[in-house]
């Protein structure tokens, strides 16, 4: 279930900080939290996290925000008023209106103590898929693009992770075990086991190699992390319908719901 979400930009002069997309994620939870509570609280603390998994999944993602700007060292000074970004959730198609709803006339603060935007939704349009149609258990072959710096990593004896290049020879790996353990929190291992067998991922490189980003989460605060993501690359996915609706709605690799590993079908 996909949404394009369109922006203005309350203020002609709007300044947000580079590392907006944690700031983001923070008002799409504000907004859950006000229609549904419950339903906010189970996502938020909970995801979809199954008995005795340490692994919290919350299963949605977004894009970056589309719109003309100006870097101005660690800002982003927006040229227009408008913006758009895309954010996908792993519901039933049942729930569109009811998502749909949650976003129309609310306001957006994004940004942190230095600089913020305001905007007010002007238009929530829902996305057609082109996976919804194919059955659970028939295989296809799609090409996939991240929107958003996809973060792929393996943690090491620290507990932090090791981010991983798509040029990694690990990183396929770990994108299909991230991928599967968030098919396992939903369905359980025996499905995954018989799901997950034909499953294949390639990484497809662009005319350019893929672009690296550091992104702040939490900046300014003790808990502030720093995460590696990378774009300009493509993924040639072969799996079933079932497993291939909740990779593009859900996201590939870690920090989805901060904003990374947005994917969108070529």
């Amino acid at each position: 279930m996909r949404f394009r979400i369109k922006l203005l930009a309350v203020h002609q002069e709007t300044v947000i900080p580079i590392n907006y997309p944690y700031a983001l994620s923070a008002v799409i939870f504000k907004i859950l939290h006000q229609a549904d509570e419950e339903y906010a609280a189970f996502l938020h603390e909970k995801g979809y996290s199954r008995p005795g998994s340490l692994k919290v999944f919350k299963l949605f993602s977004f894009s970056e925000i589309r719109t003309a700007f100006r870097i101005e060292g660690d800002r982003f000074r927006l040229l227009s008023r408008e913006a758009v970004f895309t954010i996908s959730f792993h519901l039933p198609q049942a729930a569109e209106n009811f998502i749909r709803g949650l976003f129309l006339n609310e306001i957006f603060e994004i940004g942190d103590r230095r600089s913020k935007g305001v905007f007010n939704v002007a238009a929530v349009q829902a996305v057609p898929s082109q996976l919804e149609d194919i059955p659970d258990s028939e295989i296809r072959e799609v090409l996939l693009q991240p929107f958003s710096p996809l973060v792929c990593g393996s943690k090491n004896d620290r507990g932090y992770y090791d981010f991983l290049s798509p040029s990694h020879p690990d990183f396929v790996k770990q994108l299909v075990y991230n991928w599967r353990e968030k098919f396992i929190t939903l369905y359980g291992e025996e499905q995954a086991d018989s799901v997950f067998g034909p499953v294949s991922v390639e990484v497809v490189l662009m005319d350019n190699p893929p672009k690296s980003r550091l992104i702040t989460i939490k900046a300014d605060t003790p808990q502030e992390t720093k995460i590696r993501g990378y774009t300009n690359f493509r993924l040639k996915v072969k799996a079933g319908g079932q497993a291939l609706r909740l990779l593009a709605d859900a996201g590939a690799g870690v920090y989805n719901s901060a904003g990374m590993g947005s994917l969108q079908v070529v």
